[in-house]
C-alpha cells in the first residue's frame, strides 16, 4: 500500500514527498486505515518505528483550524512531545493548523495565554492536567486524543493523570494507544477506554548486529576505564547512561576535562539545555551525550554506534531499552556495561535474559584518572577524592566499616 492509495490530501502528499516520505513503514499500513475509518486504535510497536505519523497523518487531515482544540496526544517526556510536536508541525502548513506543546520546567504563562487558540494540542500528562486545573485548557470539543509509549507512562506513573485527563474529554471522542509492551494495566486502559479498538502489533525492525561485552571493575576505577574505552575507540556516536542526574553531570564535566566532547541528558537540566544537548547529538556536532534513563526511550536517535552502562539500572527491562538505542534498522553497534558487586542481582537476570550472549572482556592495563562522584545521602564516596580540601587524588581503598585512603 502506498500513501497515494489512502484519503490524504494532495497537499499533505507533496509535503511527505518533500520530506522523502513516500512509502509508509508497517506500522503506518496497520493504523492508518483504520484510523481513516474512525476505529480506535490498540498499536503494539517500537519506537522509530513511524508510529507518530501513524497518527499525525489523520489528525493533520482531519483538525479543523480556529476550532478550538480537536485532537490531544499525550506523551510521556517533554522530548518526544517536542519532537512529535515537530513532526504535526511540519506536515500541516498547508492548513496552518495551530499546534501547542506544552510541558513542565518552563512557565505555564505562555502555554495558558496560546492554549485557547490551539486546534492540537500535545503535551506531557502532568503538565496537560495542570491546565485543566488552572482551567486554561478546554476539552470538550476533542475529537481524538492519542495516548504514545503507553508503557513508559506507567513506568513514569502518569496513569491516574492520564485516566483525569480522559475524563475532561467527550465520550464520542476517537482514542489511539501506541506502546512498545502491552503490560496488564495498559491492557486494562485499553479496555476501560478504547471502543471495541483495531488491534495492531507490528514486530520489530530488523535490526543490526548488537555487539555486547563487559567489565567486571571496582567502582573506584569506572571513571578511568570510561575514558581509556573512550579514547581507544574514537566512538562515532555514543551514549553513556548513569543513573542518577549527579553522577550523569559529574560524568559530563570530568570528560570535559579529559578533553572528551561530551554533554548530558537528565531531568533537572533547564530545557534550553536539553535542546541544546539533544539537537547537537542528533546533528553529529555532539559525539558523546551522558544520559539518564530519560534518553532510553522516547527518543528517536539515528546511528548510534556504542552505548555504555557506566551505571547498570535496577530493572532488566530498561537495560534493555537502553542497548535498544544502538543496533536499529539493520546497523551494527556495541553495548558495553561496567559491573561490580552491586549489580550482581540484576546483571544476573540480564545474563539469563540475552542467553550467555554478553562476553566478560579483559580491560587489561590502563592509566588512572581523577573522578569524584557527587556526595550520597548516608555519606561516603565511590572513586578519586573528595576535593582539594580532603587532601589529593589518592585512591580510596576498602576496610570493613567503609572508605579510606
Amino acid at each position: 500500500m502506498k500513501f497515494e492509495e489512502m484519503t490524504i490530501s494532495k497537499e499533505l502528499l507533496g509535503l511527505l514527498q518533500q520530506h522523502n516520505v513516500v512509502t509508509p513503514t508497517r506500522v503506518q499500513e496497520e493504523v492508518l486505515p483504520s484510523i481513516f475509518a474512525g476505529k480506535d486504535v490498540l498499536a503494539q510497536s517500537e519506537t522509530g518505528s513511524g508510529k507518530t505519523l501513524g497518527f499525525a497523518i489523520p489528525l493533520i487531515e482531519r483538525v479543523q483550524p480556529r476550532q478550538g482544540v480537536q485532537a490531544l496526544v499525550l506523551a510521556p517526556t517533554r522530548e518526544l512531545a517536542q519532537q512529535i510536536a515537530k513532526e504535526v508541525h511540519i506536515f500541516s502548513r498547508h492548513k496552518q493548523l495551530r499546534v501547542l506543546c506544552v510541558y513542565g520546567g518552563v512557565s505555564i504563562n505562555p502555554q495558558l495565554e496560546r492554549a485557547s487558540q490551539a486546534d492540537i494540542v500535545i503535551g506531557t500528562p502532568g503538565r496537560v492536567l495542570d491546565l485543566l486545573t488552572r482551567r486554561g485548557l478546554n476539552l470538550t470539543k476533542i475529537r481524538y486524543a492519542v495516548l504514545d509509549e503507553g508503557d513508559r507512562m506507567l513506568d513514569m506513573g502518569f496513569i491516574e493523570d492520564i485516566e483525569q485527563i480522559l475524563h475532561y474529554t467527550p465520550h464520542t471522542r476517537q482514542t489511539m494507544l501506541f506502546s512498545a509492551t502491552i503490560p496488564e494495566p495498559i491492557a486494562r486502559l485499553s479496555r476501560k477506554y478504547l471502543k471495541e479498538p483495531h488491534r495492531v502489533a507490528v514486530e520489530p525492525s530488523k535490526r543490526g548486529v548488537l555487539t555486547q561485552f563487559y567489565y567486571s571493575v571496582a567502582p573506584n576505577e569506572k571513571f578511568s576505564l570510561l575514558v581509556h574505552l573512550l579514547k581507544k575507540e574514537q566512538n562515532q556516536r555514543t551514549l553513556v547512561f548513569c543513573k542518577t542526574r549527579r553522577t550523569c553531570q559529574a560524568v559530563t564535566e570530568q570528560l570535559q576535562r579529559q578533553h572528551i566532547p561530551a554533554d548530558s541528558l537528565h531531568g533537572g537540566m533547564s530545557q534550553m539545555q536539553r535542546d541544546k544537548a539533544i539537537t547537537g547529538f542528533k546533528e553529529g556536532h555532539l559525539p558523546i551525550l551522558v544520559a539518564t534513563d530519560v534518553a532510553a526511550r522516547g527518543l528517536h536517535i539515528d546511528h548510534v554506534t556504542h552505548v555504555y552502562n557506566y551505571e547498570l539500572p535496577a530493572e532488566v527491562e530498561t537495560f534493555i531499552h537502553r542497548v535498544g538505542r544502538t543496533a536499529r534498522a539493520g546497523e551494527s553497534g556495541t553495548a558495553i556495561s561496567f559491573v561490580n558487586i552491586e549489580d550482581r542481582d540484576v546483571f544476573t537476570q540480564v545474563l539469563h535474559h540475552y542467553d550467555g550472549a554478553i562476553a566478560r572482556a579483559d580491560p587489561g592495563q590502563f592509566p588512572k584518572v581523577f573522578f569524584s562522584y557527587p556526595q550520597r545521602q548516608g555519606g561516603g564516596f565511590r572513586g578519586y577524592n573528595r576535593g582539594p580540601r580532603q587532601g589529593g587524588n589518592q585512591p580510596f581503598r576498602r576496610r570493613q566499616g567503609g572508605w579510606r585512603r
